[in-house]
């Protein structure tokens, strides 16, 4: 488990990580042509943007973690998507993890995010905008009542299915993660087109938010784009088979050893350059 150190911030006590991942010491973006290298999950960024922490419609959560970075097209996506929320008077957006200064691996929360093309958007939806301490440890809003499989009626409502059809039509998008529950529920509805339904995919732990992935940007030659979603819009026998099957209370398996953890992967060569940079 990571060693933690309480810094002051905003007259609160804040916990933050002592540094595990290389990448997470760096502070600031290359300053060269924008470019996304590697796969989601073993990749970099150059000439990476930060998000303003607070723009039209939007805010940004736990900065104190500097995880608001992206490629240029991931922030622009970011502040178009909350002009439109905004627009349409959904409420005040939440933005989380995005990517570090210049991408790269984190020492805990997620195993992609790692090239700026990634980001966290909550379902949480605001009012008014939340103040600086408010947003040093805001708290998820759950739509999924995980024990019952079921959605949470009480949170969840046409501003979240609103919400996460207007990202998925956007062209730049290429997938979004939603819990099998919520991917559920879109397919539930009546859509006059249903074709961007086929980017949203079921994953676990994505009830409180969900989790938006642009496509490698056009001239970016070594980003490793992901295989496409299956034909069709995902809501049939793929996302059937995904809710939990009951089975009988076994007795407890005998202790077992534990398998080592698996290494990560060594970064492309272009990204442990970014890291000498």
């Amino acid at each position: 488990m990571l060693r933690r150190l309480l810094l002051p911030l905003f007259g609160l006590m804040v916990a933050l990580p002592v540094w595990a991942s290389p990448w997470e010491k760096v502070e600031s973006p290359t300053e060269e042509q924008p470019q996304s290298i590697g796969t989601y999950n073993n990749g970099c960024l150059a000439g990476g943007e930060n998000l303003p922490l607070q723009g039209e419609g939007y805010q940004v959560m736990r900065s104190h973690r500097g995880r608001y970075y992206g490629h240029p097209e991931t922030i622009t996506f970011l502040r178009d998507l909350s002009k439109q929320v905004h627009k349409l008077e959904l409420g005040q957006l939440l933005v989380g993890d995005i990517a570090m200064p210049r991408g790269g691996r984190f020492s805990s929360g997620h195993a992609s995010h790692q090239t700026g093309l990634d980001a966290d958007i909550w379902l949480k939806l605001t009012d008014k905008p939340l103040s600086e301490e408010e947003l040093i440890d805001v708290q998820p809003l759950p739509m999924v009542h995980l024990k019952d499989y079921k959605i949470n009626k009480d949170n969840w409502g046409q501003e979240q299915a609103q919400l996460i059809s207007l990202a998925a039509v956007d062209e730049r998008v290429a997938r979004i993660f939603v819990h099998p529950v919520i991917k559920g529920q879109l397919c539930q509805q009546e859509w006059k087109d249903r074709s961007w339904l086929r980017k949203v995919r079921p994953w676990w732990g994505h009830y409180y938010h969900f989790h938006v992935r642009l496509h490698c940007p056009d001239g970016d030659s070594n980003c490793k784009a992901q295989k496409a979603p299956p034909a069709g819009d995902g809501c049939g026998a793929e996302l059937a088979s995904w809710k939990p099957k009951l089975t009988p209370k076994k007795e407890k398996p005998k202790k077992v050893a534990k398998k080592a953890k698996k290494k990560a992967p060594v970064p492309p060569e272009q990204c442990l350059a970014l890291l000498r940079n």
